[in-house]
């Protein structure tokens, strides 16, 4: 098991992005959190194994409406979270879809 903190820059707020990426998150088991960030970019903290983690990433691409830039990866000390949640801009996470 391995943790990314995942940064996503381009059109990615405002587009169901993070519901998106919740989707794929919990269809391919990846635990961790999405959250947009102030300068408009997306950070992700996710768990799993390195190449469910990959498949991750790849799957973000498909997300409608979004228009993906960049995404920087930076492995971390791995975090244990009980499933993928999406921290709204109040702090507040949200299990819902």
């Amino acid at each position: 098991m391995k943790t990314l903190e995942i940064i996503i820059t381009g059109k990615v707020q405002k587009v169901g992005f993070r519901a998106c990426a919740r989707k794929i998150a919990m269809d391919l088991n990846v635990a961790g959190t999405v959250m947009n960030l102030a300068d408009g970019k997306v950070q992700i903290f996710a768990t799993a194994d390195p190449i469910i983690l990959e498949k991750f990433i790849s799957m973000l691409y498909g997300c409608p409406r979004a228009i993906i830039r960049d995404v920087k990866t930076t492995e971390i000390m791995v975090r244990s979270y009980d499933e993928f949640s999406i921290v709204k801009n109040n702090g507040r996470i949200s299990t819902s879809l």
